[in-house]
């Protein structure tokens, strides 16, 4: 597949259009507010937008088919993955100035200012990452919360073995939502395990302020006996599963098991079940297309008792599940 003349996520469109004011205001709803201008106002726009959402990220396809100028400002309360599959973007961020290319991506960190031009034959495929999840998987990888907020190396070297790993992850991705094996609510625990690879991606690839510190804590990853129990946990959300199962699974004993999730999370293997469940009921209530009763999502992951999951959702996401929509 030539990622020059293809357009990801073809299936998913979410904008076609020539004007302005409807680009601005499409693209606002999906990332946040900001001034979009053409360069030339004798140049016409050719929007084209694709976008699949999974619980914590987003992926998205954009071409503006003109020379525009973007200014979102900080992006506050998310990072911005932006790898161009054809022509030349500038970006100003950080206090750099970055000529984006097919060799050349930008990461986007939320709390710096950021001004672009894009040219007309620009094409970027996007990964969008929660804020707060992004610092939970670094919290997970380094066995302690960081130590502030997480800032990347805005320049995406994409020659460099590491920048060549984000581009494919992101790709491969990109085309699993393609063909509705992600991010189509059909599989919840395997869409949340892909976000949190996404997330772990960026934090062991690219260099940020916090890269020495992922390098002390084990080279970048977790144990792998658990890993398998992480794994087992996300792939059973639905099931019945005992803390002696999670163990089991991992091939450990359940002391160790709970020692290792306590230092490496901060919580117990059942706790990290309960909010993999929270997190997946909540996915099914917000990001599927056809959304399932409250009842549904509550006892298809795994929650028995309905006043309980719709107190303990609360807690989690600020509202009740029947206010989900």
């Amino acid at each position: 597949m030539d990622a020059q003349t293809t357009e990801y996520l073809a299936n998913y469109p979410l904008l076609r259009t020539n004007d302005l004011d409807e680009a601005r205001h499409c693209v606002t709803e999906k990332f946040c507010d900001h001034a979009l201008d053409k360069s030339s106002r004798f140049d016409d726009l050719a929007v084209r937008h694709n976008h699949v959402a999974g619980q914590h990220v987003s992926v998205n396809y954009l071409h503006y088919g003109a020379d525009v100028q973007i200014d979102p400002g900080m992006l506050e309360d998310f990072y911005l993955l932006q790898v161009p599959l054809s022509g030349a973007a500038f970006v100003r961020h950080r206090g750099k100035e970055i000529v984006a290319s097919t060799q050349t991506a930008t990461l986007l960190n939320p709390d710096r200012e950021t001004q672009m031009q894009w040219r007309g034959d620009c094409r970027k495929l996007m990964l969008q990452i929660d804020k707060t999840y992004l610092h939970d998987v670094a919290q997970g990888l380094l066995g302690s919360p960081p130590p502030g907020t997480i800032r990347f190396d805005p320049v995406v070297d994409l020659t460099t073995t590491s920048g060549q790993h984000v581009r494919h992850v992101l790709e491969r991705v990109a085309r699993l939502a393609e063909e509705r094996a992600l991010f189509s609510g059909s599989n919840n625990s395997q869409d949340l395990w892909v976000e949190a690879e996404l997330a772990s991606t960026l934090l062991t690839h690219q260099s940020s302020n916090i890269s020495h510190i992922l390098h002390r804590a084990d080279h970048h990853v977790l144990p792998s006996d658990l890993r398998r129990a992480q794994a087992f946990i996300y792939a059973n959300t639905g099931e019945p599963i005992r803390l002696v199962d999670i163990a089991t699974s991992a091939d450990m004993n359940v002391r160790t098991l709970q020692k290792g999730f306590q230092r490496a999370f901060g919580k117990s293997p059942m706790k990290v079940l309960h909010e993999a469940r929270l997190d997946a009921a909540h996915y099914d209530l917000t990001a599927r297309r056809d959304p399932p009763s409250v009842t549904d999502a509550a006892y298809q992951n795994g929650f028995s008792h309905l006043g309980r999951f719709s107190r303990d959702y609360k807690a989690r996401f600020g509202h009740l599940p029947s206010e989900t929509r």
